[in-house]
């Protein structure tokens, strides 16, 4: 667990506060999203199914006595491809909740360069579904192909789009509509989790409680960048609304005075 009990913060958008140290390998046109092969989708099965998943659901029951609220709201969906949203709070937690989230459809999550440039584990990444963001043009056209065909495949596709973890922060923070342009060029629906931090009964400890709201869907009769920033406002105000019922303060965030020029 995070030592830190009081974290002070300039930027809701930028700032990071990660502990980890990881030099981030560049992702660039050469990187392969979707490797083909049998040998590697059984690698894909193996690590995603057969041990990554397993390991999810009782880490996450077993250390965060972890539930789902609204999880039936994915059923009608399982046959297709859809985007989830979820607010960045837990390095270990977000790893693997997604998971327990979507299942049992497979699902794929769009994580920072450092999630596939870790020694070893960096080498297994991919096989969880890792989809790091490019570097270039000339990677962004495979990122974005890559993105298209795991949602044309009937996959999950989970996006964190505050970007930045602030670990066991309880509330929600701005963020762009700029990830919100895949759900509107891939047409499908859109989910959103939210994570909140609860007391135990003994109020020394939390569990963490996921809320599941949607589908939202674009509205086709506004404009292309219309559409990005509504879906981004029904996500953003369904996740701030869930977040209130957040009642465990792990570390107190403090937004630092500005200075005076």
């Amino acid at each position: 667990m995070d030592k830190r009990k009081v974290i002070y913060y300039s930027d809701e958008l930028n700032d990071e506060f990660s502990t980890a140290e990881i030099k981030a390998k560049p992702i660039d046109e050469n990187w392969i999203y979707c490797p083909k092969g049998l040998f590697k989708r059984f690698t894909r099965f193996f690590w995603y199914r057969i041990v990554a998943t397993p390991i999810a659901f009782f880490a996450t029951k077993i250390a965060f006595r972890h539930k789902i609220i609204g999880k039936e709201k994915l059923k009608p969906f399982r046959k297709n491809g859809y985007f989830i949203y979820g607010n960045h709070t837990h390095a270990l937690g977000d790893a693997g909740m997604p998971s327990m989230i979507t299942f049992p459809k497979s699902c794929y999550c769009v994580v920072h360069a450092n999630n596939v440039s870790m020694p070893v584990l960096g080498r297994i990444t991919p096989s969880l579904g890792a989809l790091p963001l490019p570097d270039g043009m000339g990677a962004y056209k495979n990122f974005n192909a890559a993105i298209e065909q795991r949602i044309a495949e009937g996959n999950a596709v989970v996006i964190y789009p505050e970007a930045h973890i602030w670990p066991y922060y309880t509330k929600i923070r701005p963020f762009t509509d700029v990830s919100f342009a895949y759900p509107v060029k891939c047409d499908c629906p859109v989910f959103c989790f939210t994570n909140t931090y609860q007391k135990r009964k003994n109020g020394k400890k939390f569990r963490i409680v996921t809320y599941v709201e949607g589908p939202f869907f674009a509205d086709k009769e506004l404009s292309l960048r219309d559409r990005r920033l509504d879906l981004r406002n029904k996500v953003y105000n369904a996740m701030c609304e869930n977040a209130k019922k957040s009642d465990f303060v792990c570390i107190e965030y403090i937004k630092r005075e500005e200075e005076n020029g």
